[in-house]
C-alpha cells in the first residue's frame, strides 16, 4: 500500500478549491450535503441512514472492480495562521474493508509536500463500529497550505463523521493570523503567464550560447549576493536576458550581453571574512575550473564570475536553497511551477531544464557516479545539457516536453529521479494492461504472476514480442525514458509496464516449454493496488512466520516497529532469522529491530552532505551507530534483497548487514538510497534526486552500486514454474548448513 500514500503525498497538490479556516469553526457533520470546496470522487456520497451524530455522514464504497488503489475525499486551506501542530480528527466506521481506511493530512510548501501524517500504519480494516481517530502533523515554518482528507484503500465501505481540524489543540478558526512576509516572487509577476519566447529552430551557435547562459545563470543563482538574498526574481531575470543571447550572432556578443546583465545586479561587496573551502572531511570539491575558461566566457565575463566566487560571505541563508532539519539533504525553496503559463513555451521549458541541470550539477551527492566512466563525469553532464537544449526548447506539445524531461532525468542514473508527475506519457502508453506481472528472469521477460483472469498466458511464459514487435526492440526504444541507478532496476520498471496499451485485444508471441506460440490476450483496466501487491517477492502471510523449529522468517512489508521485541522473542531458540527486504518496509525498523540483533554498538552507515556556502562541495559526516538493546537474538541473520529493494529498504539492509556474521542473499538492489529532495519544474511537473550520499562506514559507495549480496541467488525459470522461492530456500540452506 506504499503506492497509496505516495500518491496522496505527491500528487494531490490541490484537488479542490481551498476553503478558509473559518469553515472549520464547528465539527464537519455533512448535514448540508457535500461541503463546498471538497473533492468527492465517484465512490463517495452523503449517507443519511448511517451517521455518528446529526443527520448524515460521508460514505465511500469501493468494490474489487473500482479503479485505482484507493478513493479519497479531499480539501485544503491556506496556512495563514500561526501553529506548531495541525490535528485532524474524526469518527470512522468500517464494513468489510480489505486493506485500510485513513485520515490523512499534508503540509505543503512552495515546492510540494513538507510534512505528512496518516492512519495507514494503524491498519484499520475489516468491520468496526464508530470510533474517534486522530493524526497530528508538525508544521514546518515554510508551510503554505494544509491539504487533508480521508481515504479508503481497496474494496469495502467506510463512513466518516464529526471531523475537526485543530491548531495546537484549538479549532483553526481561532488560531492567530500568520504574518507571511512578501518576497520578490510576490512583487515581480512579469512572466507568470508565460515567457513570451517562441522558437521554431535553433542553430548550433545559439545552442552553445544558451548552454553558457544556463551555466552562468545557475552559478549566479547560488553565489551572487543579489540572488542569495532574494532581491531578484531569478527565473524571470533569465527570461529577460534570454532574447539577447538568442539574437547574438557570435559567442562574444552573447557573453557581452550576459556581462551587462550581471553588472545590472549591482556591485559585489568585498567579503570580510570570506567563505573558504574546508581542509578536512572533503568528499568532493566544487567544479569551478570553468570560471577561468576565457576561451568559453571571454576575459571580462570570466573575471566577473571569479569576482563573485571569491567574495562569498559566510552565514547568509540562501533564498533558493536550504537543508532539511535534522537530516541535511538539500531543499530547493521558492521554485515555482507557473500553473498559469500555457505550455508549450520555449522559455519556460528552457527554464525547467536549466533549473534541473544546475541543481544536479551543484547538489546531487552522487554526481561523480552518474557517468559509466566516473573520470568523465563533468564532461558527461555538460554533454547532457548541450544535447537537451534543442530537444527541450523545441518540444511542441506537453507530451513531448515531458518525454524530453524524462530523457534528461534518465541520464542522472538515479532510481529516485523519475518525472513522477508525467508517468502516463512514458512508453508504452495506454489505460489498460494484461493482468499479469512480468519479471526479467535469466535475461528474459517472464510471466511470474497473474493479477487476474487472463486467457492465453500461463506462468513461465517467456514474452518474445508484443503486437508483432520483438521485446528487444521495445526495450531499446523505451530505455531512454526510464530513470534508474542500474540496469536490473531499469528492466524491473520496464517489465512492470511492458503490457500497457489500448484497452482490448493484444497478440503476444511467447515461448512455452521451448516452443514458440502466439496467443490472443485482452488488455483490461487493473487496480494499481493489485499491481503493487504482485510486485513484491516476499512470502504471503503474516510478517513473522516460523518456517520450521529452526528457522524464523520476518518480512518487512507489513511489520510494526512496536512489535520488534515480540518478533525476537518469537524467534528465540531458532538457528537463524531470515529478514526479507524484497519489499519496502511498512515502518522504520533500522533501530527498533537493529538494536535487538547487535551485541555491541556498531557503525553501519556514513553520509556526505552539501554545504550551502560552498555550492558543489560535499563533506563527510560522522558514521551513524546502532546501540544494542534487549531481547537480543543470538542466531544467524540472513537478509534477502533484490531489485525491488530501494531507498529505505537499502538503508535497512545496510543496518542489518552490520550484525557480525550476517549474510545478504539475493541480487543487486535499486542503488538509490538517501532521503529524497524534490525538484519542481514548470508545467506542474516534479522530479526528485537522492539527496544524501550514502556509504558504508569504510566509505564504500552504495549509489548505483546498490547492496551487493554476499551470496548471489536469482530466480530461475525452472524455479518460477515450480512455484519455488529460491532465495528463501538458499537462506534456509545457509542457516542449516
Amino acid at each position: 500500500m506504499r503506492i497509496l500514500v505516495a500518491f496522496v503525498l505527491f500528487a494531490l497538490t490541490c484537488v479542490a478549491q481551498p476553503r478558509t479556516r473559518k469553515d472549520f469553526a464547528e465539527p464537519i457533520g455533512f448535514e448540508n450535503g457535500k461541503p463546498v470546496g471538497w473533492y468527492f470522487p465517484g465512490e463517495a456520497e452523503i449517507d443519511t441512514e448511517i451517521k455518528h451524530a446529526g443527520a448524515s455522514s460521508a460514505r465511500i464504497v469501493r468494490t474489487p472492480a473500482s479503479a485505482n488503489g484507493f478513493s479519497t475525499v479531499t480539501t485544503s486551506i491556506p496556512l495563514d495562521f500561526e501553529t506548531m501542530t495541525i490535528e485532524w480528527r474524526g469518527f470512522i466506521k468500517t464494513e468489510d474493508v480489505r486493506d485500510f481506511v485513513a485520515l490523512w493530512c499534508r503540509v505543503d510548501g512552495e515546492q510540494g509536500g513538507l510534512a505528512f501524517a496518516s492512519l495507514q500504519s494503524q491498519k484499520i480494516d475489516g468491520t468496526r463500529d464508530w470510533k474517534e481517530y486522530s493524526i497530528t502533523v508538525q508544521v514546518p515554518k515554510e508551510g503554505k497550505q494544509v491539504v487533508f482528507g480521508f481515504l479508503l484503500g481497496g474494496p469495502g465501505k467506510m463512513w466518516v463523521d464529526d471531523l475537526q481540524l485543530l491548531a495546537d489543540g484549538k479549532p483553526v478558526s481561532v488560531a492567530p493570523a500568520r504574518v507571511v512576509p512578501k518576497t520578490i516572487l510576490d512583487d515581480d509577476a512579469a512572466f507568470n503567464k508565460g515567457s513570451q519566447i517562441s522558437l521554431q529552430s535553433l542553430q548550433p551557435a545559439q545552442t552553445q550560447n544558451l548552454a553558457v547562459l544556463g551555466k552562468v545563470w545557475g552559478f549566479l543563482k547560488y553565489h551572487h549576493p543579489a540572488i542569495i538574498w532574494g532581491t531578484r526574481h531569478w527565473d524571470f531575470e533569465l527570461l529577460r536576458v534570454m532574447p539577447a543571447v538568442l539574437a547574438a550572432e557570435t559567442p562574444a556578443v552573447a557573453n557581452a550581453a550576459v556581462l551587462t546583465w550581471i553588472e545590472a545586479l549591482g556591485p559585489v561587496p568585498a567579503c570580510s571574512p570570506c567563505v573558504t573551502l574546508p581542509e578536512r572531511d572533503v568528499y568532493r570539491n566544487p567544479d569551478i575550473a570553468w570560471l577561468d575558461d576565457a576561451k568559453l566566457l571571454g576575459p571580462a565575463l570570466s573575471a566577473k564570475l571569479r569576482e563573485v566566487h571569491t567574495n562569498r560571505r559566510p552565514g547568509r541563508k540562501q533564498f533558493y536553497l536550504s537543508t532539511a532539519p535534522n537530516v541535511g539533504n538539500p531543499q530547493f525553496e521558492h521554485e515555482l511551477t507557473y500553473p498559469a503559463a500555457t505550455l508549450p513555451d520555449a522559455g519556460m521549458q528552457l527554464l525547467g531544464l536549466f533549473r534541473l541541470w544546475n541543481i544536479v550539477h551543484y547538489f546531487y551527492p552522487a554526481r561523480d557516479t552518474m557517468a559509466d566512466t566516473p573520470d568523465n563525469t563533468v564532461a558527461y553532464w555538460e554533454s547532457v545539457l548541450a544535447d537537451a537544449i534543442p530537444r527541450v526548447a523545441l518540444a511542441k506539445s506537453m507530451e513531448s516536453y515531458q518525454l524530453e524531461l524524462m530523457r534528461v532525468i534518465a541520464k542522472i542514473n538515479d532510481t529516485h529521479a523519475n518525472l513522477w508527475t508525467g508517468q502516463d506519457v512514458r512508453p508504452p502508453v495506454g489505460a489498460c494492461r494484461l493482468p499479469v506481472h512480468i519479471r526479467f528472469i535469466e535475461g528474459a521477460p517472464l510471466v511470474v504472476r497473474k493479477i487476474g483472469d487472463v486467457a492465453g498466458l500461463e506462468l513461465g511464459d517467456r514474452v518474445a514480442a508484443i503486437d508483432g514487435v520483438p521485446v528487444a526492440e521495445l526495450i531499446k526504444e523505451w530505455r531512454p525514458f526510464y530513470a534508474a541507478s542500474n540496469e536490473p532496476t531499469r528492466l524491473r520498471d520496464m517489465a512492470a509496464g511492458m503490457t500497457r496499451g489500448a484497452c482490448g485485444p493484444a497478440k503476444i508471441a511467447i515461448t512455452r516449454a521451448g516452443k514458440p506460440l502466439t496467443v490472443d490476450a485482452e488488455r483490461v483496466k487493473v487496480d494499481p493496488a493489485e499491481v503493487m501487491r504482485t510486485a513484491y517477492h516476499d512470502r504471503p502471510g503474516p510478517a513473522f512466520q516460523k518456517l520450521s523449529p529452526e528457522v524464523a522468517y520476518l518480512k518487512l512489508s507489513n511489520v510494526k516497529s512496536a512489535e520488534a521485541a515480540q518478533y525476537i522473542r518469537d524467534a528465540a531458540g531458532t538457528k537463524g532469522l531470515i529478514i526479507d527486504i524484497r519489499n519496502y518496509p511498512s515502518e522504520f525498523m533500522v533501530f527498533a529491530l537493529g538494536a535487538l540483533l547487535h551485541k555491541e554498538k556498531t557503525p553501519f552507515v556514513n553520509f556526505t552532505y552539501i554545504d550551502p556556502a560552498n555550492p558543489g562541495l560535499s563533506v563527510w559526516g560522522k558514521a551513524i551507530e546502532i546501540t544494542p538493546a534487549e531481547p537480543h537474538y543470538t542466531g544467524k541473520v540472513v537478509i534477502l534483497v533484490n531489485e525491488q529493494s530501494i531507498s529505505q529498504s537499502e538503508y535497512t539492509a545496510m543496518a542489518f548487514r552490520s550484525v557480525p556474521g550476517a549474510v545478504v542473499i539475493g541480487s543487486t538492489t535499486a542503488g538509490a538510497d538517501g532521503n529524497v529532495s524534490a525538484i519542481p519544474l514548470p508545467g506542474g511537473y516534479r522530479t526528485m534526486i537522492s539527496g544524501l550520499g550514502v556509504f558504508y562506514p569504510d566509505k564504500r559507495p552504495t549509489q548505483r552500486v546498490g547492496i551487493v549480496p554476499d551470496i548471489v541467488v536469482s530466480p530461475t525459470i525452472e524455479g518460477v514454474m515450480a512455484g519455488k522461492d529460491e532465495l528463501v530456500d538458499a537462506a534456509i540452506r545457509h542457516i542449516l548448513k
